[in-house]
């Protein structure tokens, strides 16, 4: 199975992030030819202020967002794994930072809703309040595609590894982790994550990210970027650079079996 990461530099305007979502994910079947495709966290909106947030929000499955993947996914004969978008929640004054996955037909075949909420302090001492916008999902996910399960996951739920279990347990072979990680956290923490949930799992890990200065209210915030690619013995096999673009990278289900039947890590975990 050929895959595609897009990277992205999305802005508080939603009809321009589709616009250049759909060039690149065009631009990826055309020169690589992918069965699948997947975009970073919230491609579809980021910064302004919490108002210009909810404008852009959508109910599911209707909106601009849900139904230009959709048919991207349709016409072009691919799935989609549309990294995170906007999502409206009745009667609630947060939203769901949500991945929806389409098949070749453009039939939704997973929704996934971020569980763990960046709520943290950076380095240089600037707040992140996502649960003030955000509400946490509380379902783990996984989907078929061709000869792989895919799992679920979201940015920051990188950093709890129980996730990754359970989705290993529920048969994931593939992990996929769209992402909007800091600048800050990203130099240090971005790669050394990836590989290790890939290790620890024996499973590939995809993590399409925004890169570049987004402005956030008055505040300009930056992504780390490096769109990557991780096989199951933790090797980084395809990765981006700077700039909006995409990776490519094929994937073979017969290693994932391979390396958990070399080092059998579930059949050798004890309760303690």
């Amino acid at each position: 199975m050929k895959i595609s990461l897009i990277q992205m530099n999305s802005i508080s305007d939603r009809d321009a992030n589709l616009k250049a979502a759909t060039e690149l994910i065009e631009s990826a079947v055309a020169l690589e030819r992918p069965d699948w495709i997947a975009l970073p966290e919230v491609f579809d909106f980021i910064g302004g202020v919490r108002a210009d947030k909810f404008a852009a929000a959508e109910f599911l499955p209707d909106g601009p967002t849900y139904r230009t993947m959709q048919d991207l996914a349709r016409r072009h004969g691919i799935f989609i794994h549309a990294g995170s978008l906007l999502e409206k929640i009745p009667g609630e004054e947060r939203l769901y930072n949500t991945t929806v996955v389409f098949n070749r037909a453009g039939e939704e075949i997973a929704r996934y809703r971020k569980i763990h909420m960046f709520d943290i302090t950076a380095p240089d001492g600037t707040p992140y309040r996502e649960s003030n916008s955000f509400k946490p999902g509380d379902t783990v996910v996984t989907y078929p595609c061709e000869d792989m399960i895919i799992g679920c996951s979201i940015c920051y739920d990188i950093r709890f590894p129980d996730l990754y279990q359970a989705l290993v347990a529920r048969g994931a072979t593939m992990i996929v982790v769209p992402a909007a990680f800091t600048m800050q956290t990203g130099k240090d923490h971005w790669e050394v994550l990836m590989r290790a949930r890939a290790i620890e799992t024996q499973a590939y890990v995809c993590a399409p990210a925004q890169t570049g200065p987004h402005t956030i209210g008055k505040e300009t915030r930056t992504s780390y970027g490096h769109s990557l690619i991780v096989d199951p013995w933790g090797h980084v096999i395809a990765k981006a650079s700077d700039g909006v673009g995409f990776v490519s990278a094929r994937i073979n289900p017969a290693l994932v079996q391979k390396v958990r039947t070399q080092i059998p890590v579930a059949s050798h975990k004890v309760a303690l």
